[in-house]
Order: structure tokens, then sequence, then C-alpha cells
């Protein structure tokens, strides 16, 4: 396979409800004429790429918002001019993010016959309570009836996204969720803890929700790593879990600082040497004849050594010391050394002669961590 092949991310921003948890880029109930200008400008930035020599691709990733809301000529539109832009590879990881209210059998033969082979699906919680809590659209028969429709299809790379940290969410009621999930033996599991984001709902609502204690929530985390483990998943990256062979790689792109172009609304790229990203403002994105990057600069070593150290800790294969000593110039250890024993000391930190990396009880406090080395 190619080396040079980057991975394609296209951000979808419809959605039919936002969550109460959400601060991603999304917008509920648009109306058609604007969804028609959405698809209009994100083809129009997607072609901006195209070139003589076309970019190789070897992953591409619909995430939103709820991608499986476009309707088939949308997608199909999509598709077609990523196609016809760029050079994609004979065996691309191809995943579209699904909300279970939004397929059913017929679609997803759909999505499938124009290439997507991987579904990443949002469950959260098989729990009413705590799903109708998050803000969720779907119950748990339509979760059931949609993962059903995805593997009649022929899709079998299957990530499922749960949640733990939720209101009224109990230590018993997350491990019910787990055992449920690792029935179904989904290729990967995605398992993130709730952050109450400024500018969501729960935000607003952040004095008077039923949180689990941070004791009940550490124990979730922990119960998850050992549960899964039992189960035969690895627990490759911070808040994600995988059958051996069905990491995400196009998520393994962003973490090993590798090249990737995003397109569409609040998309960000990392691509020839340059960071930028779209702006946030779906208006003004629409009203542009040509796409205006709100971020663009080039990666200079430090902020490039930054963010290879602070993305690399976010996998459990950790830092290569011999390839950020090449890379840099520098030794990682040196200046950072005493503190890195500590860390080793109290089973937050391993090292051997050649990586660094964090532990699982390093994992669940690793924003104070990489603070403090970084």
């Amino acid at each position: 396979m190619k080396t040079d092949a980057i991975g394609l991310y296209v951000h979808i921003p419809f959605c039919l409800r936002k969550c109460n948890y959400c601060d991603f880029c999304s917008f509920d109930s648009l109306d058609d004429k604007i969804r028609a200008k959405y698809i209009s400008a994100l083809i129009r930035e997607i072609k901006s790429y195209k070139r003589k020599e076309k970019i190789f691709v070897d992953t591409v990733f619909f995430g939103g918002g709820t991608p499986s809301l476009l309707e088939p000529c949308e997608f199909e539109s999509i598709v077609f001019a990523i196609r016809e832009s760029f050079n994609l590879s004979s065996d691309c990881e191809f995943t579209l993010e699904v909300n279970p209210k939004t397929v059913n059998f017929e679609k997803m033969l759909f999505f499938k016959s124009h290439g997507v082979n991987r579904i990443s699906i949002g469950l959260q919680t098989i729990h009413e309570n705590e799903s109708k809590i998050l803000g969720r659209i779907h119950n748990f028969n339509d979760f059931t009836d949609a993962y059903s429709a995805v593997i009649e299809s022929g899709i079998s790379n299957m990530s499922v996204d749960v949640m733990y940290g939720i209101p009224e969410q109990t230590k018993e009621s997350f491990h019910e969720t787990l055992k449920f999930v690792t029935a179904l033996n989904p290729s990967h599991i995605s398992v993130y803890g709730l952050i109450l984001e400024e500018g969501t709902k729960f935000w607003n609502l952040r004095d008077n929700l039923l949180l689990p204690s941070e004791d009940d929530e550490c124990e979730m985390y922990f119960s998850a790593c050992e549960y899964l483990h039992s189960k035969g998943y690895s627990h490759y990256e911070i808040s994600n879990y995988s059958k051996p062979g069905f990491e995400s790689k196009h998520n393994l792109k962003y973490w090993r600082c590798e090249s990737y172009i995003g397109v569409g609304v609040s998309a960000y790229s990392y691509f020839e040497g340059r960071r930028y990203g779209n702006t946030k403002n779906l208006s003004e994105y629409l009203s542009q004849s040509t796409t205006q990057y709100i971020t663009d600069e080039l990666t200079d070593a430090d902020a490039h050594a930054f963010e290879y150290a602070m993305l690399a800790f976010r996998l459990a294969e950790g830092i290569s010391l011999t390839e950020y000593k090449n890379m840099f110039g520098q030794d990682f250890l040196s200046s950072r050394e005493e503190k890195i024993n500590e860390y080793i000391k109290y089973g937050y930190m391993n090292i051997n002669s050649e990586r660094l990396t964090l532990t699982e009880s390093g994992f669940y406090v690793s924003n104070t961590i990489l603070s403090e080395l970084l």
C-alpha cells in the first residue's frame, strides 16, 4: 500500500434533534433549500482538491451531525464528487456514522452499494431513562432494528458507541449496557465519558443533573477496561477498543499525525505541512464562492513536536522514543525524566528502550499528565 495515502473526512451537520450533551457543529430542522445549498458547497470544496494526479485516499469518514440522514441522491452526488476528485484505494476503509432512528435495510444496502464498508452506530445506553436524559431520538428497539439492518446488508465491520457518567446511570446499568453490546460482538466499541461542554443543554442544567459520583464514574471506566479485555477487545486508544485488526484506520491518522483532509462546515485538515480549518458558521460557509479557512498555518517544529506527543499518548502504543528523536532532534526524556519516573512508580506510565506509554490508569488522568509533561 502507498505510504502517502491520506484520510478524507466529510462533515454532514444535519440532525433531527441535537442531543443534550452535544457540542459538535450540527443543526436540526434545516429546510430543504439550505440542505441543497450545503450539499452544493460541500461538493464545490471536494472538487477544489482535484488535481491532474489525484490525491491518494485510503480512508473516508462521513461524520456529523447525522450522516445517515442524507437522502440517497444527496449521498450519491457527494460520493461521485469524491471519486471524481480523489483516487480511492481498492481497500479503502469507508465509515459512515449512523443514528439508529435514521436507517433501515434498504438504506443500508444503498450505502453499501456506494462503497460504505464500516458503520459507527450510536447506542450510548440500553436504558430508556438514560437515553431520554441524553436527548437521543432513538429507543432500544430502534437500535436493535438498525443493527440488524446493517448486518443483513452485508456490512460486518461495526463500531458501537456507549457512554458512562450519564445522569441517573449506575455502575450496574452501565455494565448491563456493556454486556448487551459485547453479546452483539461488534468489531469495535467506543466508550466515552460524559463531559459537560459549555454551550450545550447539559451545561445550562449542570447544577440540577443527577450525575454519578466521581468514584462511581472512575469505577465505570476501569470496569469497562477489564470487562472488554475479557471479551477480546484491545484498549488501543483512550476511548476506543477493538478486536484484533479492527482499529479505526481513519482515526489512527489523527492520532499518528498523518495527513488528512476535512471538508464541510467546521472541518479541519492537516495536509502538506499545513493545518487549517473551515468556519463553524453555516451561513458563512454557504456564502463563500471558494473555501476560505478560519485558520491556515504552517506547522513549525515545536508545535509539531508538541502535537505529535500529545496525540501519541492517546494510543496504547505511546511514543516511539527513537522516532521522536529522529523527527525533532531531541531526547523526549531529557528534562522530563524525574516526572516520568514518578509516573512509572505510581503505575501511570511504562517505559522500555523504545517506547513510553500510558497505562490504563494513566489514560484516565491523561489530561493532568500531559499538562505536566508537555
